[in-house]
C-alpha cells in the first residue's frame, strides 16, 4: 500500500504538500534509469555535462521567486532572505562548474623513459544523496553539481518537509535538456530509504542531516564498500577576543546564532567572550536581539520565522529551560510576545549568559534561536572550552590580530576555521567536519575527489 508525505507548513500548521511514497517497482525504475543513464553520460566531455548543468541552473534560477515562496511555506524561513538562498545555489554551482576540468584532469607523474603513466579520475556510477529541510539547495549543491560534472548519475531524496525541491531541481534540468536518468528523486518512507541505501545499483551516498542519523547511516552501508559522506550536526562555538571590535562582533554572533530561526548546522550556539569586555558584549547584545521580527515568514518585515515543527521548537524550550535550572539567566525578556508559546513553533531568540558546560545550551545542538554566552579569561581557556565538545563543524573568533587567529585556530577541533565572521562556506574552501560533526569532503577541488575513484594507467612501451 502506498503512504502519503504530508509536508505541514510551521506557519500555520496546514498540509502545504501531499504526496505518495514511490513503489518498489517505481523505485526499482528509478534505479535502473540512472545505472543506463549513467553510462552514457559518463561518455560526454566534461565541457558537454558543465553546458548540460549551466542550463540546468539557468532554467531553475528562471522561476526563482516561485522557488523561493515554495521553500518559505515549506520550512519557515523569512521571505526576505529565501531568494538568498537560490543565489548562493547559482554561484556555488557556477563555482564549481569553473574548476571541474583542472579539478579533474589527469594527474602525471614524473615520466620516464619506455612507459607512459597516469592517474584518472571516474565516476562512481549512481550517487545517492539525502538531503535536509533547513537549507535544502545549499546544502545538497556541492555534492549534487560535482557528482554530475564528475560524470555519475544522483538519485536525490530531500527531507519530507521539502519535497517540492527536490521536484523544481529535476524538472528544471530535464528541461534544460539533461539527458533523462541523469537527475531523478525519490519520495520515500525511512524504511524504503534504507532500502535504496542498500540497493546494489547506488555506488556512493551522501547523507547531510543530524549526527544521530548519521552514525546509522555508517552503520546501515558497513561492509558494503561504497562511499559515503556524512554532513552532519554541530554545536559550533565563537570567541570574541578582548581585541575585537565589539559592535561588529556581536552583530556578527547573533547573526549567527539567529539567522534561519538558529536552524543551522554551522550556526553558533556557543559564545566565549573575554571577561574584560564581556558585560559590554552583553549590553549591546540585548539591544541587537530585540531588533529581530519574529512573526509570520511571508511578512517582508519578519527577520526571525518559525521553527520547522512544534517538537523541534519544544526541544530548544526544554534547553533553555535545563540551562536556566543549571544556573544560566535569561538576557532578554520574551514573556510578553504572543507568538512565543509552548503550543506553537514560533520561537523569540533568547540569549542565555552566566552559562557553563554544565548547561545543555553548551553540550546540545538545540537548532534554535537560542545561544550561551560565557567569559573566558585567556585564549587558552577559550581554546579548551571551544574543543570541549563531541562535535567539530566550524568555529570562529573575533579579533583585529590576524597571527593570533591563526595560532588558535591551529588548536582548535574543527572543520573550518573563521575569523570575524561565523556561519559562512567559501565555495573555494572544503567543507568538511570533525568528531561527529562528520567525514568527508564536499566543495573546492578536493571535493572532485571525494565523487570519484582514481583509475591508474601504468603503460610499458617496447
Amino acid at each position: 500500500m502506498l503512504k502519503d508525505i504530508s509536508t505541514i507548513s510551521p506557519i500555520d500548521g496546514t498540509v502545504f504538500v501531499q504526496r505518495h511514497c514511490a513503489s518498489p517497482a517505481e523505485v526499482q525504475s528509478v534505479l535502473s534509469k540512472a545505472t543506463f543513464a549513467q553510462r552514457r553520460w559518463q561518455q560526454l566531455s566534461i565541457a558537454e555535462r558543465s553546458e548540460h548543468i549551466r542550463r540546468g541552473v539557468e532554467t531553475l534560477m528562471e522561476s526563482k521567486g516561485g522557488i523561493a515562496e515554495e521553500i518559505t511555506r515549506q520550512m519557515g524561513r523569512p521571505i526576505r532572505f529565501t531568494p538568498g538562498e537560490l543565489n548562493l545555489f547559482e554561484e556555488r554551482a557556477h563555482h564549481l562548474i569553473s574548476i571541474a576540468e583542472s579539478a579533474l584532469a589527469d594527474v602525471l607523474p614524473t615520466q620516464v623513459s619506455g612507459v607512459q603513466r597516469l592517474m584518472r579520475r571516474e565516476p562512481h556510477g549512481v550517487v545517492f544523496i539525502i538531503a535536509p529541510w533547513n537549507f535544502p539547495l545549499l546544502t545538497c549543491v556541492n555534492t549534487l553539481i560535482t557528482a554530475l560534472l564528475a560524470g555519475n548519475t544522483v538519485i536525490l531524496r530531500h527531507s519530507s518537509q521539502v519535497p517540492l525541491v527536490s521536484e523544481r531541481l529535476v524538472q528544471a534540468f530535464h528541461d534544460a535538456g539533461v539527458p533523462e536518468g541523469v537527475l531523478q528523486y525519490l519520495h520515500t518512507t525511512h524504511a524504503d530509504t534504507r532500502l535504496v541505501m542498500m540497493a546494489p545499483e547506488v555506488n556512493y551516498l551522501c547523507f547531510i542531516g543530524s549526527s544521530s542519523s548519521g552514525l546509522m547511516v555508517e552503520q546501515i552501508e558497513l561492509g558494503r564498500c561504497i562511499g559515503v559522506g556524512l554532513e552532519l550536526s554541530g554545536v559550533d562555538p565563537a570567541y570574541v577576543r578582548a581585541d575585537a571590535d565589539l559592535a561588529k562582533s556581536v552583530d556578527a554572533v547573533l547573526e549567527g546564532a539567529f539567522f534561519n530561526s538558529g536552524q543551522s548546522c554551522s550556526g553558533v550556539q556557543r559564545v566565549y567572550v573575554h571577561e574584560s569586555c564581556y558585560q559590554n558584549f552583553l549590553n549591546r547584545a540585548a539591544v541587537v536581539a530585540q531588533k529581530y521580527v519574529l512573526g509570520n515568514p511571508l511578512d517582508k518585515a519578519t527577520t526571525l520565522g518559525p521553527l520547522v515543527r512544534l517538537a523541534a521548537a519544544t526541544t530548544a524550550r526544554e534547553i533553555v529551560g535545563q540551562s536556566m535550572s543549571m544556573g544560566a539567566k535569561t538576557l532578554l525578556d520574551n514573556t510578553n510576545n504572543h507568538l512565543d508559546q509552548s503550543t506553537t513553533c514560533y520561537m523569540a531568540p533568547q540569549i542565555l549568559y552566566d552559562a557553563d558546560h554544565s548547561m545543555a545550551i553548551m553540550k546540545e545542538d538545540s537548532f534554535g534561536p537560542v545561544v550561551g554566552v560565557m567569559p573566558v579569561k585567556s585564549d587558552a581557556e577559550a581554546i579548551e572550552l571551544m574543543n570541549d565538545s563531541d562535535y567539530g563543524l566550524s568555529a570562529s573568533v573575533f579579533t583585529q590580530d590576524i597571527k593570533a587567529a591563526m595560532a588558535i585556530g591551529a588548536q582548535v577541533q574543527t572543520g573550518t576555521w573563521l575569523m570575524n565572521r561565523c556561519d559562512y562556506h567559501d565555495p573555494t574552501l572544503a567543507w568538511s567536519g570533525v568528531k561527529q560533526s562528520g567525514r568527508g569532503v564536499s566543495s573546492s577541488h578536493l571535493g572532485f575527489a571525494q565523487l570519484t575513484r582514481v583509475k591508474s594507467y601504468h603503460m610499458r612501451i617496447w
